[in-house]
């Protein structure tokens, strides 16, 4: 176990100065989740939620923990049994690194020197524990323990150098020359129980592929457009913040949000028209997607015609809510594409676009089956109430949605009986959620509560039921309660 423990400390140091992502324990975590088929990422979302990279990472020790006691256990005479484990553990690590599109081939050096690592330590030790004694072998013990808890430690410290947040820091207020409207007081309903209107940001849900965060300084981020462009165009942070900037109230949207999930928030998002950067570059005829890519590999394939379509509002957006990005919500700088799912639109940490066609190139999640637009589908959401509540009038509150198209009207439905139409908050964009609520009459007992919502083109939501593969659950979404 100390020889494992060894080995990752002194990959973590090395990695510290060729790439984060370069620390084995890291990159095998992030080839687990790129590997990892559609099915169970759902499960782990739907399981844990954000907390599924903590959960990985956990049970990720836990078999190395479990492997590292019966490589010992078998290497009681013989060294050789451990040795192998050692070397198996390493080939994994060297691979994993290596499919990493995010780093360059200096960061195998990170896993090597933890394979040669974990091997002296182990060969160190076990020869230790069989001919010098107890008292020498404790010593050399102890030992180990020190310079691996010295190697993590000191890798850890020279890894937060790298973090981005003194940048974002340094960047201050963003004053948008084109704010959003105000938002009205009848925008929500957060006194009978929905959201606030604008989700602040700590509380902005994230679900993404990154296991550890990227840190990429503002001074140091560069945004290349290249592919079917009439000319090539890169821009800095400067040159984007220099711009005209604007603001507009987006809600966003995860495809793993199940009927009545959490995975949905609204915000000020201050940046720049993605379809004027782009009509810079020259967009060319036949170009059918926009191939976005994150400083850590991440890829996304948003369909071109809806950048472009006037009054889209798609993004290139650097803050939230008048502050910086945070650096969990793509600091510097991340896409925003009103109306469809994040995992074809919402790139963070964004450092390349490239347009191109679908044939020419797929981007992650459609190697991973899931489809090709990611429209956002017509849905709502009960919050309130929750638990028990008084018999008699009782009031149901919650949320609907249906970006760039927005929300006409929301019924609710109690035991299964009619439906009644509910009370709309005020409509700020049809690009943002939709608050609402009705009071309907609870007798004493268990109730169930229904509710669908119908968009401005006429379409309201179904009842059937689908999973978030491929392309977002859809259903109406029932509550339980009791009335005393």
């Amino acid at each position: 176990m100390l020889a494992l423990v060894a080995a990752l400390a002194a990959g973590h140091l090395v990695a510290a100065f060729v790439g984060p992502g370069a620390s084995p324990y890291f990159a095998v975590g992030n080839a687990a989740i790129d590997l990892t088929p559609a099915w169970l990422k759902d499960f782990a979302v739907n399981a844990f939620g954000t907390n599924d990279k903590p959960v990985l990472l956990g049970g990720m020790a836990v078999v190395m923990v479990l492997l590292a006691v019966v490589a010992g256990l078998i290497s009681r005479e013989r060294s050789w049994p451990g040795q192998i484990v050692i070397a198996v553990f390493g080939a994994v690590g060297i691979a994993a690194v290596w499919g990493r599109p995010d780093l360059g081939q200096a960061a195998l050096f990170a896993p090597a020197v933890s394979l040669v690592a974990g091997l002296l330590v182990f060969r160190w030790l076990h020869r230790a524990a069989l001919t010098r004694g107890v008292s020498a072998s404790r010593r050399q013990f102890l030992f180990a323990v020190v310079a691996a808890g010295v190697a993590g430690a000191v890798g850890q410290w020279a890894g937060s150098r790298r973090d981005a947040a003194p940048s974002r820091a340094s960047i201050g207020r963003l004053v948008p020359a084109q704010p959003a409207p105000p938002v009205p007081a009848g925008a929500d309903f957060a006194k009978l129980g929905t959201p606030t209107f604008i989700t602040p940001n700590s509380d902005f849900y994230r679900i993404d592929t990154a296991l550890v965060v990227p840190q990429v300084p503002a001074e140091d981020w560069r945004l290349r457009i290249h592919g079917m462009v009439e000319k090539e165009l890169t821009f800095t942070y400067d040159d984007i913040r220099g711009r005209p900037l604007i603001e507009r109230i987006v809600t966003l949207c995860c495809v793993s949000n199940p009927v009545g999930g959490p995975y949905i928030s609204t915000s000020r998002f201050v940046g720049v028209d993605l379809a004027e950067l782009l009509g810079e570059a020259g967009v060319r005829a036949g170009a059918q997607q926009l191939f976005s890519t994150s400083s850590d590999g991440f890829t996304a394939g948003t369909p071109v015609p809806t950048i472009m379509e006037p009054g889209r509002g798609a993004m290139l957006a650097i803050g939230m809510n008048g502050e910086p990005l945070p650096i969990e919500h793509g600091f510097p700088a991340r896409l925003v594409v009103p109306g469809l799912y994040g995992y074809v639109s919402a790139t963070k940490w964004v450092t390349d676009l490239e347009l191109t066609t679908w044939d020419a190139k797929q981007a992650y999640w459609l190697q991973r089956g899931w489809s090709e637009q990611g429209p956002i589908k017509t849905e709502s959401r009960i919050d309130a109430p929750q638990g028990r509540v008084a018999a008699g009038k009782v009031r149901l509150a919650g949320i609907a949605w249906a970006q760039h198209t927005g929300i006409d009207k929301v019924d609710v439905q109690l035991d299964g009986g009619p439906w009644r139409q509910a009370v709309l908050s005020t409509e700020v964009t049809p690009n943002a959620w939709r608050m609402w609520w009705a009071e309907v009459d609870a007798a004493p007992g268990a109730h169930t509560a229904s509710v669908r919502a119908t968009d401005r083109s006429g379409y309201t939501q179904t009842d059937q039921l689908a999973d978030v593969v491929p392309d977002g659950a859809t259903g109406w979404h029932t509550i339980t309660f009791t009335a005393r």
